[in-house]
């Protein structure tokens, strides 16, 4: 086609042309050869670039991972293990980007309105995706309809803990004993949360309901300053999600009441469930937190399927496995559309307990 189009620019010589086998009126003229020619090479090169494009290997900028809470919270220690391991999966650098406020829906909204080019991602938690659908009278964004989800990293078990030294003082030994402190002295009693609408505040709402309890409630903007400000003598109790509290329950600094699964957790396996240690008055209650990764709605599912599949490589790995269930938590890795089915049951689960406990943040 090259060798065409320059033939076509060489000076015209002075040897006779052959007569043509075609028709003059059909025949098409030198000139117009030469701009078909042209236009034949420019046709092939104004592909190149969208073939290039279309080749172009993602990843091949970093990835941002978004995290709707504070550092240090079990959101953003989920966030960090799962971005190191894709970091050297797929060679690129997977960052954690801390954007807490509004029960999550701050950073979660960040990342419904982002492009869907497989750059942006969310660790979701059942918070922002099954929760605040209900309890807040206001949502910035629409919880299935904005969102891919791409795979559930980790459920784990919240757990009911209070200070330590002011539970001695208090002879606050088990559940039974908070009960009975928090309902002789109604309203006394600080409850810390990582913020209004999360599984750590609906668990102690869901105790209250059922218990006839009444404490009043702190939000804080992520679970690290809320168990700071319960290690301090601040606030008095917390359900908070097991791995980020784990730390300072072995230092002795808070002490675990019960867990709130309807199993015992294997990371403390002699403390009981809230259901077991509370008797009747707490039969059947379960509370447990959950956190994955979702993208913006339009993500091409092959980078989905991508980042799902490295994904729970990882947590299959015995080290990551073995250091999360340390922790409290129980890795998963499934699959989109059994993430999808996951976060459609909890919004009607959690819809019923918003409903019950009478919570609603405007």
């Amino acid at each position: 086609m090259v060798r065409s189009a320059q033939l076509a620019g060489l000076p015209r010589t002075t040897r006779k042309p052959r007569r043509s086998a075609v028709s003059p009126r059909t025949a098409p003229s030198a000139s117009r050869r030469r701009l078909l020619a042209c236009g034949s090479v420019l046709a092939a090169g104004s592909l190149l670039p969208a073939v290039s494009f279309a080749q172009a290997a993602w990843p091949n900028k970093p990835v941002r991972i978004v995290v709707p809470f504070n550092a240090g919270g079990t959101t953003d220690i989920l966030a960090r293990s799962v971005a190191q391991e894709l970091t050297k999966a797929l060679g690129q650098s997977f960052v954690v980007e801390n954007k807490a406020g509004a029960g999550g829906n701050i950073g979660a909204d960040i990342v419904a309105k982002s492009a869907p080019d497989g750059y942006t991602l969310l660790m979701g938690t059942v918070g922002t995706h099954a929760i605040n659908k209900s309890l807040y009278a206001r949502m910035p964004f629409d919880h299935v309809k904005d969102f891919q989800p791409v795979t559930l990293v980790a459920a784990v078990p919240n757990v009911m803990v209070v200070n330590t030294e002011k539970a001695a003082a208090r002879n606050i030994r088990n559940v039974q004993d908070f009960i009975k402190y928090a309902k002789a002295n109604p309203g006394k009693p600080n409850m810390a949360s990582s913020g209004n609408g999360t599984s750590i505040h609906l668990a102690g709402e869901l105790f209250k309901t059922m218990t006839g309890t009444y404490m009043t409630h702190f939000p804080f903007t992520g679970s690290n300053p809320a168990l700071l400000s319960l290690m301090s003598g601040d606030m008095d109790v917390m359900f908070d999600n097991l791995p980020s509290a784990m730390t300072h329950i072995r230092s002795g600094k808070l002490k675990a009441l019960a867990v709130t699964s309807a199993q015992r957790s294997t990371a403390l396996p002699d403390v009981p469930t809230v259901e077991e240690a509370g008797g009747p008055t707490l039969k059947g209650f379960e509370a447990t937190s959950w956190f994955g990764l979702l993208a913006p709605a339009g993500t091409p599912m092959d980078i989905v399927n991508r980042i799902q599949q490295e994904t729970a490589k990882a947590l299959a790995t015995p080290a990551l496995k073995e250091r999360l269930q340390a922790q409290g938590a129980i890795p998963s890795g499934n699959t989109p559309a059994q993430f999808a089915q996951l976060i459609e049951r909890e919004t009607k689960k959690w819809a019923a307990v918003v409903k019950a406990s009478g919570a609603k943040v405007d």
